[in-house]
C-alpha cells in the first residue's frame, strides 16, 4: 500500500528534525565561540530547510582545517626562506615592543624599515599613482585582488599588465574567486594570454564549492620590482574610483617603498604558493634597500587556521597599549565580544576614543547590524561618527601619534575569523599624524551619533536590528 502526501511530509518533518537535532550537538561539540555556536543553532532551528543549506556552505570548519589548514603550514614553513637577505629586522619600537614581537611570533611578521610610506586617501590618486607606479616596472609585478572588474578601471589596469609582460616583465596576479564571481572567466583568459600569469584564490565549483565559498582572500597588495608596494582597502573596480550613487568612495591606501616591501612580497608570495602549487623565491624579489627613514613597518597577514586571530588580537592589544586617543574607521562594524570589551575599556581609563562609520554603506543588512552594536560603546564614551559622504570603506587605525594600520580588514567576524587578510602595522610619527588628519578632516563630512538620537530609533528599527544581529557571525 502506497504512501499518502500526509505519512510522506511527516515522515520528512521528523527525518529533518532528527538531522537538525544531530547538527546542533555537532555544533556544541566543537566547542567554538559562543556567540557563533548559538547563531548556528538559531539558524537550524527558526530558518527549516535554508538552515541546513547554510550550514552545508559555510558552517563545516573541519573541512577548513583538511583543505586549507596543511597548505597553509607547507606555505608558512616556506616564509623565512621567502625572505632570502632581505635584510636585518629594524630594531623594534620599545613603546610598542610586545606588540611587534607578538605580530611576529604569531604572523612571522619581520618589522622592516621603510624609505617612505606616503598615504593616499583619495582613490583618483591612488589610480594614477598605481597606475605610474606599474609603468615602471622594469622586473616584475605582483598583484592580487579581492575584486578585479572588467570595467573601465579594470581595463585599464589590464592593459597595463598585459603590455609589460609582452616586455619581458614577469606578471603575476591572483585575484578572488567569489570577489570576481560576476567577472567571465574570458576577461581573465585573456590577461593569461598577453603572457600574464593569473591565478584565482581557491576557485568555485561544484560539487567543491562548499568546501571553498566560506574562507575568502581578502588581501589589497601590489608589489613592483620588490621596492615599491601598495596595501589598503582598494579595489580594482570602478565604483572605487568613481563613486557610488549616494556619494564618492572614500578609501585609504598606502604607498611603500623600501625593505617594508619585503613584507608584502613575501605575503604574495605565499599567496601564490597556496594558488598554484609554486614556490617563487630568490634575492631578486627581494632587492637590498636604500637608506631608512625612521619608519617601521609590518605587513600582518592572518587567515582563518589556527588558535589566534593575528590582526583581530594585534589590535586588542593596540587597544589596550592606548594612552591619549585611538581612532577607527570600518565600514562594517560587526565586532566580537573580546573586541567590544577592549574599546569600552579604553575609553574608560581615560582613551579619546573614535570610530567612524558609514551612514549608508553597500549593504543594507549590515548597517542595520552594525547600528545595533553602538549602544553600549555610547553608553561608555566612545564618539560615534556616521560618514555622509558617500561610501566610507576605509579600514584604518591610528594611535597616540605613533602607530597607525591600514589593511583590508573591516572590524567585522568574517575578517577577523574567515577571510585572508593584510593589514600594514606602521610605527613613525610622520604616517600616524597624517592618518590622524585624514581622520579628523573626515569629520566635516559625518554626523556625530548622540545617545538621546540613537535611543529614539524606532521599535521596528531596534527589532530588525536585534534580530540581523544574531546572524552577524554568519554574514
Amino acid at each position: 500500500m502506497g504512501w499518502d502526501s500526509a505519512t510522506i511530509m511527516g515522515t520528512l518533518y521528523w527525518l529533518y528534525c532528527i538531522l537538525a537535532v544531530l547538527l546542533m550537538v555537532r555544533v556544541m561539540l566543537k566547542n567554538r565561540d559562543t556567540v557563533k555556536t548559538l547563531a548556528w543553532m538559531m539558524v537550524l532551528l527558526f530558518l527549516p530547510v535554508l538552515g541546513l543549506v547554510l550550514y552545508f556552505f559555510f558552517g563545516r570548519d573541519t573541512r577548513r582545517v583538511r583543505m586549507i589548514g596543511r597548505r597553509l603550514l607547507s606555505q608558512l614553513k616556506q616564509r623565512d626562506h621567502l625572505y632570502g637577505n632581505s635584510g636585518e629586522s629594524c630594531e623594534i619600537p620599545q613603546e610598542y615592543s610586545t606588540l611587534v614581537s607578538f605580530f611576529k611570533n604569531s604572523a612571522l611578521a619581520n618589522p622592516l624599515g621603510a624609505d617612505d610610506v606616503e598615504v593616499i586617501a583619495d582613490t583618483s590618486v591612488f589610480e594614477s599613482a598605481l597606475v605610474g607606479e606599474l609603468q615602471k616596472a622594469k622586473e616584475h609585478i605582483h598583484m592580487q585582488f579581492y575584486i578585479f572588474e572588467n570595467d573601465d578601471f579594470g581595463r585599464k589596469i589590464a592593459s597595463i599588465l598585459a603590455e609589460k609582460a609582452r616586455q619581458g616583465v614577469e606578471v603575476r596576479l591572483i585575484y578572488d574567486s567569489v570577489g570576481c564571481w560576476s567577472v567571465k572567466k574570458d576577461f581573465f583568459e585573456q590577461i593569461r594570454c598577453a603572457g600574464v600569469y593569473v591565478e584565482s584564490f581557491l576557485k568555485v565549483r561544484f560539487p567543491l564549492f562548499t568546501n571553498k565559498v566560506n574562507y575568502r582572500n581578502h588581501r589589497k597588495v601590489v608589489v613592483v620590482d620588490g621596492k615599491t608596494g601598495f596595501i589598503g582597502g582598494c579595489n580594482i573596480a570602478d565604483r572605487y574610483v568613481k563613486g557610488v550613487k549616494w556619494g564618492m568612495w572614500r578609501d585609504t591606501m598606502l604607498l611603500v617603498r623600501g625593505a617594508a616591501v619585503h613584507g608584502l612580497q613575501a605575503s604574495f608570495l605565499v599567496d601564490w604558493y597556496f594558488s598554484n602549487r609554486s614556490l617563487v623565491s630568490g634575492k631578486r624579489y627581494f632587492p637590498c634597500a636604500g637608506a631608512v627613514s625612521g619608519i617601521v613597518m609590518q605587513a600582518v597577514p592572518s587567515n582563518p587556521v589556527g588558535e589566534v586571530r593575528t590582526i583581530m588580537s594585534g589590535m586588542i592589544k593596540l587597544l589596550s597599549a592606548a594612552k591619549s586617543y585611538v581612532y577607527l574607521q570600518t565600514p562594517y562594524f560587526m565586532p566580537n565580544e573580546p573586541f567590544l570589551l577592549a574599546l569600552k575599556s579604553a575609553v574608560v581609563s581615560g582613551v579619546d576614543v573614535r570610530l567612524m562609520i558609514p551612514m549608508r554603506s553597500d549593504s543594507f543588512v549590515a548597517d542595520h547590524i552594525s547600528m545595533s552594536y553602538i549602544g553600549s560603546l555610547l553608553n561608555v564614551g566612545v564618539k560615534v561618527y556616521l560618514y555622509t559622504g558617500g561610501m566610507l570603506h576605509s579600514k584604518t587605525v591610528v594611535c597616540d601619534d605613533f602607530v597607525s594600520s591600514v589593511g583590508s580588514a573591516n572590524l567585522d567576524f568574517r575578517s577577523f575569523y574567515y577571510n585572508f587578510e593584510i593589514s600594514a602595522f606602521v610605527y613613525g610619527k610622520g604616517v600616524a599624524q597624517k592618518l590622524k588628519q585624514h581622520f579628523l578632516d573626515d569629520i566635516a563630512l559625518c554626523h556625530q551619533l548622540s545617545l538621546n538620537e540613537y535611543r529614539s530609533r524606532s521599535f521596528l528599527h531596534r527589532c530588525f536590528e536585534s534580530v540581523a544581529r544574531l546572524f552577524s557571525p554568519l554574514l
